[in-house]
């Protein structure tokens, strides 16, 4: 598929089959996952694919901000971000912020590039015939999600994908597209200055 119509093909996918979703396109989804940018080359995302008995464990677990229609997706993927991981790689003396704390990012990085990554796997499931849906978690349900599999403390999802084989044609019933128009191009993309 060429980039262009992935992008233009990407939307949030809320209604899935109970077809599976094939290893390879999984393992091509998380291999580009892994390409994204990463901010001194720190690589502080983590990944936590589930299928099966731990999709559905997960499932039963939590609410789902994607909606019950979510949960039959045969594939969910949450995005971790870890800003320990930043840190420390800028305390390395290569880097010119050596010993850059928390306080003096500008943004957090770590959030970003996880976000970048998350990004990838919704297009590269788009181009793999895929549909799929990212969607928030419960902030009171984080440290019960990372008990229960396994999950470094220093380890924050940044939300879930849900991933599957879409059962819906065009956009989700009650989606925002449908009650919002998407802005005028020139409302949003500005050349040289804001105003």
């Amino acid at each position: 598929m060429e980039f262009q119509d992935v992008v233009r093909r990407r939307r949030m996918v809320r209604k899935f089959t109970d077809e599976p979703v094939s290893d390879e396109s999984i393992q091509r989804i998380m291999r580009n996952a892994v390409r994204g940018p990463s901010a001194g080359f720190s690589q502080g995302q983590g990944f936590l694919v589930l299928r099966g008995e731990p999709l559905k464990r997960l499932a039963e677990m939590f609410e789902w901000w994607g909606g019950e229609e979510a949960k039959t997706a045969p594939v969910v993927v949450i995005p971790f971000s870890s800003k320990q991981v930043y840190l420390d790689r800028y305390a390395q003396p290569d880097k010119a912020w050596a010993g850059l704390t928390e306080e003096r990012w500008p943004v957090p990085y770590w959030d970003i590039d996880t976000g970048m990554a998350a990004l990838l796997i919704l297009q590269t499931a788009v181009d793999e015939g895929l549909g799929a849906v990212f969607f928030g978690t419960d902030k009171e349900t984080w440290p019960e999600l990372r008990a229960a599999f396994g999950v470094p403390d220093t380890y924050v999802p940044i939300g879930m994908i849900a991933i599957g084989h879409s059962a819906e044609e065009g956009v989700s019933e009650g989606a925002s597209p449908l009650r919002r128009k998407r802005k005028v191009f020139d409302e949003v993309v500005h050349w040289g200055q804001w105003t």
